[in-house]
């Protein structure tokens, strides 16, 4: 076999089942707390397609939501690749939200039923965390996210934008926890709308939390009725900014994920949430440090039913790499992780086109010529193939990703004689780089 063909794992038997912070389910795969999650009905069909998991939509005050309150971001001939939404915690009595919880985790005792909180005072807190437990809650998150509406209240990103006040309510929040069921799991929902993620993280971690649970949304404008001069979505002659979600968010909540999961100081496990809308999705927020995953906005669009493909595909994707338990994933990719300065700047790679498969559409001369480094050209041959000036190539794939056809463009390797180095090597005088391309 060839030295740089890795074997692959035997094929095993995978078990999905997750303890994320304390937190039992079936498999990884929770609904978050939003409208998929408004009541036990719901939850219950939800359970019975085959969600693991389920954050109840955020309970406190009952509030009036607006009509309307969602809008969609359309790019290119793809619906809906972005989502924002201008709703606010539950519309519905305590009472019936409290009632249906507890039906709810009579029927499936086996599946996880978190209770999202959000008031305002201490003794609310606790009235809150109490009536959770009575309702049969496996936890509490704690939404300290939701960037409209909630937080001119002095609420959600209100809370989780301020270290201290996060620390200090969950402090709250596992003192009435362990006061009214003992080793009650409590996730701390974070913001994505700061700087950095970490002293957010550590302030939950300080507090007593659990584990946490990002990102929530993203403060947003979806976009503008030009002819109407109205924000999206339209109430009446106005609009808000909202929350924004959805496949778009996803690299966004990777590298908030990632930076948590790679924080030796950071000890706490991370439920991963943005932009998960497949099995593919929620593998690559588990191998950078998430072991349970949570979904809102593809449900939204799609129905509890994508679940099905989720955990055929999780399973099939564990079962062909060697993976017997969700643990043996979680953080897997976090040592492929490093700070710009420690890249190899003497690793090389060069694009080349498959003839048989190119389709002479041009898109990668058009992007090379214009928006990256002019090395690829017209055909001269007769042909309606692309010539690369490989010697100009700087590896960039720019030309990759606008090519149509799947794998009709590659960037392969290249052996330049020059060993591995780092720009701190280089800098230090330890190591030598190799000659710059693509400067002409």
């Amino acid at each position: 076999m060839d030295g740089n063909q890795m074997k692959k794992p035997a094929r095993v038997v995978p078990d999905l089942t997750t303890n994320c912070a304390g937190i039992v389910s079936p498999n990884p795969f929770w609904l978050a707390s939003a409208p998929p999650t408004n009541s036990g009905p719901q939850i219950e069909r939800a359970f019975e397609a085959g969600w693991g998991g389920a954050v109840w939509k955020t309970l406190g005050q009952p509030i009036q939501n607006v009509s309307s309150r969602f809008g969609g971001l359309n790019y290119g001939g793809k619906k809906n690749i972005g989502f924002n939404n201008i709703e606010l915690i539950t519309d519905r009595p305590l009472e019936s939200n409290f009632r249906e919880m507890l039906a709810c985790k009579k029927k499936f005792p086996k599946h996880a039923v978190i209770a999202s909180l959000m008031v305002e005072t201490e003794a609310e807190w606790e009235e809150f965390i109490a009536r959770s437990v009575d309702a049969g809650a496996d936890g509490l998150e704690l939404n300290f996210g939701c960037p409209h509406g909630m937080c001119e209240r002095g609420m959600g990103s209100a809370v989780g934008q301020e270290p201290k006040v996060n620390e200090r309510i969950t402090s709250w929040a596992k003192k009435y926890a362990e006061k009214y069921k003992p080793g009650l799991p409590v996730l701390i929902k974070l913001t994505p709308n700061v700087g950095d993620i970490l002293p957010h993280g550590h302030a939950a971690q300080r507090g007593g939390a659990d584990g946490v649970s990002l990102i929530n949304t993203i403060k947003s404008i979806i976009g503008v009725d030009i002819d109407n001069y109205v924000p999206y979505p339209r109430v009446g002659g106005q609009s808000t900014n909202g929350g924004y979600c959805g496949a778009a968010v996803k690299p966004i909540a990777l590298h908030m994920v990632g930076q948590l999961a790679r924080d030796p100081d950071f000890q706490i496990p991370i439920s991963g949430i943005g932009g998960v809308a497949t099995w593919r999705d929620a593998v690559e927020f588990i191998l950078l440090g998430s072991t349970s995953v949570q979904v809102c906005t593809e449900v939204m669009l799609k129905g509890y039913r994508i679940v099905e493909d989720m955990i055929e595909g999780l399973t099939e994707y564990m079962a062909t790499h060697g993976f017997e338990t969700i643990d043996q994933m979680v953080g897997k990719a976090i040592p492929a992780y490093s700070e710009w300065g420690l890249l190899d700047l003497n690793y090389e790679t060069v694009a080349k086109i498959d003839a048989d498969k190119c389709i002479g559409c041009y898109d990668c001369v058009a992007a090379c010529r214009d928006g990256a480094h002019q090395c690829i050209f017209p055909a001269t041959d007769g042909t309606r193939v692309p010539t690369i000036d490989e010697d100009e190539c700087v590896g960039c794939n720019l030309c990759q990703i606008v090519c149509p056809v799947v794998d009709c463009i590659s960037m392969v390797e290249v052996d330049n004689g020059f060993g591995e180095a780092t720009w701190n090597e280089a800098v230090a005088g330890e190591k030598t780089l190799r000659p710059k391309k693509g400067s002409h």
